[in-house]
């Protein structure tokens, strides 16, 4: 259902391949109540043509949960890094800009490639070592206070936000962002992690590691699901801190 005359203006930001030159095309589609930018993607895919009539491709994008959950949709929505899922066009206004994220290599369109962040992941060792051949019984006892502070630190979902939003990302620093350091502090966290506690915080001292952070914060502002990343840098330094013979004499 449409609403009145009402017109939605689309420009993107396109460019076929790493090696091609970006450039703009703009899309005009009317308005329909809750429409969000994954939507208005859609409307594209269906009749690919710009606002002056011209016959295009259709903008390439991703998106898997529609639900705020994957990260796979993050892009630049009016100069800001958003989800296209959960922008929804009322609060943007009718004349909406979208660009991918310019901390990761470009693949097409708004896709980019996110490969450093599970690399980082890697890095950290952002899981916990485990033998299913083990029995290790019910397990060690975990507080419901700690359980409900690292539940918050566990809905990270790698959507590449907070490094886009980081000034210490960029082409003169390898600095990994604070997504795997809060990951490296999840995992140092649960009681069977622990064991390579000292492993996490050691690549975090590496090239690029927690050393390179400008404590600028945008990182906590942009987070889509409000962690304290901030907090999280400033535990895995004091961690660094009262380990550091550990860390250099092991």
């Amino acid at each position: 259902m449409t609403t009145g005359n009402r017109i939605i203006k689309l420009k993107v930001k396109r460019q076929e391949c790493p090696q091609a030159k970006p450039r703009w095309e703009e899309f005009h589609m009317p308005y329909r109540p809750y429409m969000n930018i994954v939507i208005c993607l859609r409307e594209i895919q269906k009749d690919p043509r710009t606002s002056d009539g011209k016959l295009t491709t259709p903008v390439v994008w991703e998106c898997g949960c529609l639900e705020e959950v994957c990260g796979v949709c993050t892009m630049l929505v009016n100069g800001k890094v958003r989800q296209a899922c959960s922008a929804l066009v009322d609060e943007l206004g009718d004349e909406i800009t979208l660009e991918p994220m310019t901390k990761f290599p470009i693949v097409r369109d708004l896709v980019v490639d996110r490969s450093r962040l599970f690399a980082s992941l890697k890095r950290v060792r952002a899981w916990i070592p485990f033998n299913s051949a083990k029995d290790i019984g019910p397990g060690p006892h975990i507080t419901p206070q700690q359980q409900q502070k690292d539940y918050v630190l566990s809905t990270c979902f790698s959507c590449g936000s907070c490094l886009e939003a980081c000034p210490q990302v960029n082409e003169r620093s390898n600095f990994i962002g604070a997504m795997p350091v809060n990951q490296a502090r999840l995992f140092n966290d649960h009681p069977l992690g622990k064991p390579d506690a000292v492993k996490r915080l050691r690549a975090l001292v590496e090239d690029g590691g927690i050393e390179d952070c400008g404590n600028a914060q945008n990182c906590v502002r942009s987070c889509p699901k409000h962690i304290p990343l901030v907090d999280s840098l400033a535990e895995m330094n004091r961690q660094i801190t009262r380990s550091l013979f550990r860390l250099f004499h092991d």
